[in-house]
């Protein structure tokens, strides 16, 4: 218990630590006042289609050649798309209403506007690797401030006495940039990106391409809009002047820790006594479990191993009665190879993940990081997968190695990318920028067939290599008859009892993943994430451990699949929490984005089950070994 506690003790220094001690996705750049600022625009986003669109795909303003700025392979697979601005500014000069340029609305770009208005779109920019915010308000009432991710392109309303509903865009947008001025050197660093959007139909008198100027607003002064401004209108062949201006405010946030108020959470309270409870719960549970099963295991040990007479031994009912069979080999034992094999694997790119997380190298300011981290370590554990794999199948006594190598290797990443590719070509079809394009689809491929798949042979290469694991008992050569089950103890019930404690330990966790997925949310609180996943895991073991004991001692000794089974059966409850979540949280009223939503959600599960099947598996197979070696065999 003592390690425990300091080990438990050793991650909540961690995660207290993490406030103060950060490590940023990029170097901190000092600008001295007039230095040229280049705002970069992001994709467009929203959370009712959850389909990027590319800044460009609207009229806006472009500059005269639109450069890409190299994504990393996270942000292509997130649907980022970050190019080059017309928006320049100049460190610590203020500018006020600088007008960006003027467009003619064709009948195209009036509609996709409309669109884009009316599925509650936001526009994403960047400066210095910081995103545009807009500020909000907390729910809980507090006077600490809140940002909003990016800006709404537009809203609907309509005039005054009219019921006719119509179109408007923000047209003009009011940036204010934060820094942290170096008294000794008076250079700056920036620490905030805020915008105010608002929506302006400007007017002039004449339009001068060279020197833009509007009458709506005075170059020279701080107020910008005269009063009764008319709202800028979206409709075919209309005239929309962009502008903007910008404003400095010295701050005394530092540079590193210029993301605080980005990860602030409006539910932090709920967020933070929820997973203690858990935590709690989770804990007592397991020492109940761990309890139960050590008191009643020794009892059993002591009195098999008292047992003197042949006869006395027949009369005994329990788990020792199958110990002839309870090594015998499952039915589709190579299956069974094959996925605690790819367990593994997602177990080892998980646990890899995390720590790296818990370092901070995959915060938010690094953007596409954490996908990016994560498709290579899948790839690089494959050797694990491999390795796992073919010792299991060793052990089952299989032969054909080469066959079940080649079935770990392309098995679970062939049918995740079969369900990819399909929901691919669907955001290819509604024109997103989400959509991974063709050479990237390639790396990925290249990445799957030129690295992972070697490293699974050459794991399974060595897993046959090693000698074959004993079993601590000989199994007979005719099965036992397996005696009639009572309900209770029927596979499909026991599989279902089994996978709710797993996912009762994880599901108020899984709420914030998954509005951070699906709500632009940023997700960050990756110690209390590896401390949930390290009860999932107890849990997991536990479970599984409890349940297989119940079934040996009715003389059941079909636990190999049950095992995985068991602890797999979590990823369905998780898949129902998503259907639930789904209805409850998010607006998604498209086809095409609801079967985005349950597509990688399908994938998430499956995943799942993989991982937790396998954590089953294990912990279910030591306690086997664990048992029937302890006991006296005649």
């Amino acid at each position: 218990m003592g390690r425990i506690a300091a080990v438990v003790l050793c991650f909540l220094f961690v995660i207290s630590s993490v406030h103060s001690f950060y490590l940023p996705g990029v170097a901190p750049r000092d600008f001295l006042r007039g230095d040229e600022l280049q705002v970069k625009v992001n994709k467009l986003s929203s959370t009712k289609t959850q389909l990027p669109y590319d800044y460009y795909y609207l009229d806006y303003c472009k500059p005269v050649k639109i450069r890409n700025v190299g994504e990393n392979l996270g942000e292509v697979l997130r649907g980022d798309r970050i190019e080059n601005s017309i928006y320049t500014f100049h460190m610590r000069e203020e500018q006020h209403c600088t007008v960006a340029c003027k467009s003619k609305l064709s009948a195209q770009a009036a509609k996709d506007f409309k669109e884009k208005i009316d599925d509650e779109y936001r526009v994403n920019m960047i400066l210095d690797n910081l995103p545009v915010a807009v500020l909000g308000q907390r729910r809980d009432g507090s006077s600490l401030i809140t940002y909003e991710h990016g800006f709404r392109v537009g809203f609907k309303g309509n005039y005054a006495g009219s019921k006719e509903e119509k179109y408007f865009i923000h047209n003009h947008l009011s940036f204010r940039v934060m820094y942290h001025r170096d008294p000794e050197t008076d250079s700056a660093r920036i620490v905030g990106f805020e915008v105010s959007p608002v929506s302006i139909k400007h007017e002039y008198k004449e339009w001068d391409p060279k020197n833009p100027k509007v009458a709506t607003c005075n170059q020279n002064t701080k107020n910008i809009f005269q009063g009764g401004a008319i709202p800028q209108e979206v409709d075919k062949d209309k005239e929309i002047v962009f502008s903007y201006d910008v404003s400095y405010k010295e701050s005394e946030t530092k540079w590193a820790s210029r993301w605080d108020t980005y990860l602030l959470m409006n539910d932090d309270q709920i967020h933070w006594f929820s997973i203690i409870n858990s935590l709690m719960i989770v804990l007592f549970l397991s020492g109940m479990v761990a309890m139960i099963m050590m008191r009643t295991l020794y009892k059993d040990i002591a009195n098999y191993n008292q047992l003197e007479t042949q006869d006395e031994a027949q009369e005994e009912t329990g788990w020792k009665l199958v110990h002839g069979d309870v090594f015998r080999a499952p039915v589709n034992s190579g299956l069974l190879c094959v996925y605690v094999g790819t367990g593994v694997q997602i177990l080892a790119m998980t646990l890899v993940t995390m720590m790296f997380a818990l370092l901070g190298f995959l915060s938010p300011s690094n953007r596409g990081g954490l996908m990016t981290a994560m498709v290579l370590l899948w790839v690089f554990m494959g050797l694990f997968g491999g390795y796992s794999s073919a010792r299991l199948y060793k052990m089952f006594k299989g032969t054909e190695w080469k066959r079940n190598t080649l079935k770990t290797a392309f098995m679970f990443p062939g049918i995740l990318f079969a369900v990819f590719f399909v929901l691919n070509a669907l955001i290819w079809g509604e024109q997103s920028s989400g959509a991974v394009p063709f050479g990237t689809m390639f790396a990925l491929v290249c990445l799957w067939f030129g690295i992972s798949v070697p490293l699974v042979f050459v794991g399974s290469y060595l897993g046959f290599k090693k000698p074959v694991i004993e079993d601590p008992v000989k199994t007979n050569k005719i099965p036992r008859q397996i005696p009639e089950q009572a309900w209770y103890m029927k596979p499909i019930f026991s599989v279902l009892i089994g996978g709710i404690l797993p996912f009762g330990a994880v599901f108020i966790e899984l709420f914030f993943i998954l509005t951070s997925i699906w709500l632009n949310q940023f997700y960050y609180i990756f110690g209390f994430l590896f401390i949930v996943f390290v009860i999932l895991m107890i849990t997991c073991a536990e479970i599984t451990i409890v349940l297989c004991y119940f079934q040996l001692c009715s003389e059941d000794y079909n636990w190999w699949w049950r095992a995985y089974l068991t602890a797999g059966s979590s990823a369905l409850y998780l898949f129902l929490y998503s259907i639930f979540y789904f209805f409850t949280k998010l607006e998604i009223t498209k086809l095409v984005s609801g079967i985005l939503y349950f597509g990688y959600m399908l994938i998430a599960s499956y995943a799942f089950f993989v991982l937790t099947g396998t954590i089953g598996f294990y912990a279910c197979y030591w306690f086997v070994r664990k048992i029937y070696s302890s006991v006296k065999i005649d």
